[in-house]
């Protein structure tokens, strides 16, 4: 029976994986084992560099350097000097196959899965080998890590781990109605006469993001930025007529109304409604 059952490589920085061995294996134990190693790799910038944790009869060595971290699944009597000469190998392979720069722009899980040909060739080197290996201590020493710890830091519940963290639903709003666009429209054009006005510009164009998107505190950042609004302006009499200086505010007394009306379709799925 094989002795390294199953090897990847995920990047340190956010536990991406990058590769890994296709193995199929339909032990329970198993693939609970493999379970709790992506449950690790959340982590993974956060454990030592070498590290060692126990699950049934397998272990899940893992090693890291520079910028990727090596995890492997071994039979729980494989000599761990062999195992971490194992992952040392496969971090050296990788490092002298990709370049940081590739590993940093990796936007996709197994971005170099053709890496895996070469994992099962150390893999089967290490399995098979004719000669005793040699027992050599890894240096620094591992360390034992919890993985139920682990979990618990990685906020999992009911032995269920996600591999990524799930981005915050999009929460919908209600159809921009006619007077809305024309909220928009006005506010575009009170933009464009204050090009030379930073702050007016700023103004506006937050007023049409308030009435666009939703956001934590949307009534409270209405109702203060309309009131930046009328202060900005009472500045500017005397720069503006009285004409331009009332224009300036019904437009920014409608984009704020617009703001407030305008609602979520779904209150549940709207976080800080």
């Amino acid at each position: 029976m094989p002795m390294i059952l199953y090897a990847c490589i995920v990047r340190l920085q956010d536990g991406l994986p990058l590769s890994a061995s296709s193995d199929f294996h339909l032990n329970k134990q198993l693939l609970e084992c493999k379970r709790k190693l992506k449950a690790l790799t959340l982590t993974i910038s956060q454990q030592p560099p070498r590290g060692t944790a126990k699950v049934f009869d397998f272990n899940i060595h893992f090693c890291s350097a520079a910028d990727i971290s090596s995890l492997a699944i071994c039979s729980g009597t494989y000599p761990s000097a062999m195992a971490f000469c194992f992952l040392d190998e496969l971090l050296w392979d990788f490092s002298a196959s990709y370049n940081r720069t590739a590993i940093a722009l990796a936007s996709r899980p197994y971005s170099f899965l053709e890496f895996d040909s070469l994992i099962q060739r150390v893999k089967h080197n290490f399995n098979f080998a004719v000669d005793p290996p040699v027992q050599i201590d890894p240096s620094p020493p591992p360390v034992f890590v919890k993985l139920d710890e682990v979990e618990e830091r990685n906020g999992t519940l009911n032995g269920y781990a996600s591999s990524h963290p799930q981005p915050a639903p999009n929460c919908r709003m209600t159809p921009v109605t006619a007077l809305g666009i024309l909220s928009l429209t006005l506010n575009i054009m009170c933009s464009a006469l204050s090009l030379i006005r930073g702050v007016h510009l700023a103004e506006h164009s937050l007023q049409c993001y308030l009435y666009l998107f939703h956001c934590s505190a949307r009534k409270r950042k209405a109702c203060g930025l309309l009131g930046i609004i009328c202060l900005c302006n009472a500045y500017l009499y005397g720069l503006r007529n009285a004409w331009q200086i009332l224009f300036h505010i019904s437009v920014a007394a409608l984009s704020a109304q617009q703001i407030l009306t305008r609602k979520p379709l779904d209150k549940g799925s709207c976080p800080g409604v």
